[in-house]
């Protein structure tokens, strides 16, 4: 008897849970103090599977229409996201590329094999010059990551020069010989990459006493500053990030982090298109954990940097799942609404802590894990990824504005909870005010209701980003499955603004 009324009580709160179908926001834009810097949108293009070759770059003989050789859809896709900073060229590859072998006529550049990535054999065709020159054409800042697992300090050294000196160096007139006459302004360098793994296997000690002599010939020419980034943690190793701090400390004026939503590094991780209900609240659990994550790194960081002079670079985020059936390039995998609610909620986390936090790039822009962009010969498919990306475009240099956020939450397994709404808020330079907000349940719509009596409110629009299963993504069959649209059920009324939210949909609201 006692087990019946235990199971219909539980039955009670199930149905009571379901019904609930609230949430509450209450915005503070007084209380607005911190920017979010654009590079909080930075992407990441390593020379993995064709994130490059058949994704950036095909060159300028190809029958694929190009620009200079790259790719002239990809190329305006992302000319539409604004991408503010662009990390190349790893990754795990940074720390095998010998950059003079990619520069100069491509002809007479020699072939090397990426063994970190299924042993390709690559020409060389896409370089330094190469990368520069598309990043100028983006309108974004190039942020190079330097070899330091097998290459020399004098390497690097020299490559910073042949980028930015403007003087009658050696270098500097390589670069002349090679068809560009003024340097380029380099703001971002990584010194090594993932110096615990792939990069080095290194202890944390002996690679601090390495980035001190890397950095050290990594000079400022011609009114170029550097802005140095050593390699930091994988999630969970607070370790590294306290014994950097202490013994690398301002000399270097960011740490990186690097956060997968994964599901495990051994063995499979799951399809990224045929997945449980229950797959997926867990995925939305583990994105959402890199909060506790970023907050322990930060607490550290505060204890030798309380001024925080030195910034958090989580350069490497997003989703990894397995490799798609029947496709060899590496790392290649599709792209549903999962995925665009990875990307949302951690932008959502992202924008909190930028006060620390001054870059992150998602992993990776084209081909390759979560990107903005698939492609198959001349064909090109935007992810619910892009769309998010796009959406959230309006938050870049904009001051965040701090909310409260009252919703139901669901648990999950491995002892996570998530909440079934989220949401982030800004304000630009004209005023207008940004609120992005995504309704993670699978099932039931929400009505949000923001508090807006503490400012203006004379017109609302917005987008919707929404499909009716989560496991939805675009294909190359059928490219428009998800896709952005206009988002007209939000009204205002005595001092609210009342939004319905359906199931498994992300908005963003202009509010002028």
């Amino acid at each position: 008897m006692k087990k019946e009324i235990l199971i219909s009580a539980l039955l009670m709160a199930s149905m009571s849970l379901s019904a609930q179908k609230t949430a509450t926001v209450k915005i503070y834009p007084e209380r607005g103090k911190q920017i979010i810097p654009k590079e909080i949108y930075g992407q990441f293009a390593e020379h993995l599977g064709s994130c490059i070759y058949g994704g950036l770059w095909v060159g300028e003989k190809s029958d694929i229409p190009n620009t200079k050789g790259y790719r002239t859809d990809v190329l305006n896709a992302l000319k539409e996201l604004k991408v503010p900073v662009l990390r190349w060229p790893g990754g795990c590859f940074a720390d095998e590329y010998h950059w003079m072998d990619g520069i100069g006529p491509k002809e007479n550049r020699p072939k090397m094999v990426n063994n970190n990535w299924g042993g390709v054999v690559e020409d060389n065709s896409f370089g330094t010059n190469e990368f520069l020159n598309l990043c100028e054409m983006l309108g974004c800042e190039p942020y190079i990551s330097g070899n330091v697992g097998s290459g020399s300090v004098e390497e690097l050294a020299k490559w910073v020069e042949y980028m930015t000196s403007d003087g009658d160096s050696p270098m500097a007139n390589l670069r002349r010989k090679n068809g560009r006459e003024k340097p380029w302004k380099i703001k971002y360098l990584g010194v090594g990459n993932e110096s615990w793994g792939c990069g080095g296997n290194m202890t944390p000690e002996y690679y601090s006493d390495l980035y001190r002599r890397y950095s050290t010939y990594c000079r400022n020419y011609d009114g170029n500053h550097l802005f140095k980034i050593a390699s930091g943690a994988s999630d969970y190793d607070y370790k590294w990030t306290d014994v950097l701090m202490k013994n690398v400390g301002a000399r270097m004026n960011g740490l990186s982090l690097h956060y997968y939503t994964v599901t495990g590094w051994n063995g499979s991780k799951g399809s990224a298109t045929k997945f449980s209900k229950d797959d997926y609240y867990w995925a939305m659990g583990k994105c959402l954990e890199i909060e506790d994550v970023i907050k322990k790194h930060i607490n550290i960081m505060d204890k030798y940097d309380p001024q925080k002079h030195v910034g958090l670079m989580v350069d490497e985020w997003g989703t990894w799942w397995d490799q798609e059936p029947g496709v060899k390039s590496a790392l290649y995998q599709q792209n549903s609404m999962r995925d665009a609610f990875v990307a949302s909620l951690t932008l959502d986390v992202f924008h909190k802590y930028t006060d620390r936090i001054k870059m992150t790039n998602i992993a990776q822009v084209v081909n390759v894990l979560q990107s903005m962009i698939l492609t198959r010969g001349k064909q090109m498919v935007l992810t619910p990824t892009y769309y998010v990306f796009d959406m959230y475009k309006v938050h870049q240099d904009a001051t965040y504005l701090p909310l409260d956020l009252i919703c139901d939450k669901v648990d999950v397994r491995d002892n996570r909870t998530v909440p079934l709404v989220s949401a982030t808020a800004s304000k630009d330079k004209e005023g207008i005010i940004h609120v992005s907000l995504s309704n993670v349940d699978t099932d039931n719509t929400q009505e949000v209701s923001i508090d807006v009596s503490n400012f203006k409110v004379s017109n609302v629009s917005g987008q919707i980003l929404t499909s009716a299963h989560i496991t939805d993504h675009n294909s190359f069959e059928n490219p428009d499955i998800v896709k952005l649209e206009d988002f007209k059920d939000a009204k205002v009324s005595k001092g609210m603004l009342k939004v319905k939210l359906p199931a498994l949909s992300i908005v963003t609201l202009t509010i002028k």
